[in-house]
């Protein structure tokens, strides 16, 4: 068993191994969706615009609490770490269109934001749509209803943006981890070994990390050799050192290093590649002799098998 994660060798050496409606429901049931309270960062220089969007949504459902200010300077401010929806007018005294909507956009990276647009600059709404707005409105177009629905469309639009966002990251990450596990997972080579091998590895939690467990057997000159290793914690910084010790070990081994020196050798290879300080290994050598009914063992601060 190695560490946390049970990795077992057998054989001398490794490799890879709404819930249910019942019969009493009744369908004719309605229950009201819970209106939410929307955080509203409103940003208009015209003092009528701003009064008549306050006005527009007390009118409505929608329950806001709205910050108004008339300037970029001024919003900067309310921006970091904003989680609301921006009523954003791309002409302001300090700044103007897709520029401004891209800092406001970089000032509030979880916020939704609804850009206001002139009669005449409707291009712009949907260029700022392209630009990473979740929407926009025209003024003198625009009741009570519609400025509520676009503020939950956004918001909800954001959520969703977020959500895929993290689902790529994800599986960008779950690939990332597939690469270094294959990396720990070697093709052993014994071809020329009198031993056969089977292996076992398997995470010691379920939903557990990466590790950086790893083994690898080699043949060399009529000498089988083993390593087991296990290195401290789980995550792709533990996995990426478990791999590049496992190469190391068998480049080591392959060039013909003496067996007292291979471990010192990846000693030295671990302060230099860790990423934390912290970080550490445990490993565990055996190699045997073609012919030969004693193994050589050397361990550095792994439990002897």
């Amino acid at each position: 068993m190695i560490g946390d994660d049970a990795a077992r060798a057998a054989d001398g050496a490794a490799t890879h191994g709404s819930a249910a409606l019942g019969d009493d429901t009744v369908l004719d049931d309605r229950v009201e969706a819970t209106v939410e309270s929307v955080d509203v960062l409103l940003i208009e220089d015209d003092p009528g615009d701003a009064f008549l969007a306050e006005e527009l949504l007390a009118d409505t459902a929608l329950t806001t609490r709205i910050t108004w200010v008339s300037t970029l300077k001024a919003a900067r401010e309310h921006l970091t770490g904003f989680r609301g929806c921006v009523l954003l007018d791309l002409n302001l005294p300090d700044g103007h269109g897709l520029d401004l909507l891209r800092e406001v956009l970089e000032g509030a990276p979880s916020a939704a934001v609804v850009v206001f647009t002139g009669l005449d600059d409707e291009h712009e709404g949907i260029a700022a749509v392209a630009a990473g707005a979740q929407d926009y409105l025209v003024k003198g177009q625009v009741d009570g209803s519609l400025l509520a629905r676009s503020l939950r469309y956004s918001l909800e639009r954001r959520r969703a943006d977020e959500n895929a966002r993290q689902l790529r990251e994800a599986r960008m990450r779950a690939r990332e981890n597939m690469r270094l596990e294959r990396g720990l997972l070697p093709q052993v080579l014994l071809d020329s070994s009198p031993l056969s091998h089977r292996a076992y590895y398997r995470p010691g939690r379920k939903r557990a990390l990466v590790g950086g467990d790893f083994y690898d057997a080699v043949e060399k000159d009529g000498t089988t050799h083993v390593i087991i290793g296990d290195v401290s914690g789980h995550g792709p910084d533990e996995a990426a050192l478990g791999v590049s010790l496992r190469i190391a070990w068998r480049t080591l081994v392959m060039s013909g290093v003496a067996e007292e020196r291979v471990l010192p050798n990846l000693e030295d290879l671990l302060v230099s590649e860790r990423a934390q300080e912290e970080m550490y290994a445990t490993l565990c050598m055996i190699s045997l002799d073609t012919g030969s009914d004693r193994a050589r063992v050397r361990v550095l601060g792994h439990p002897r098998p």
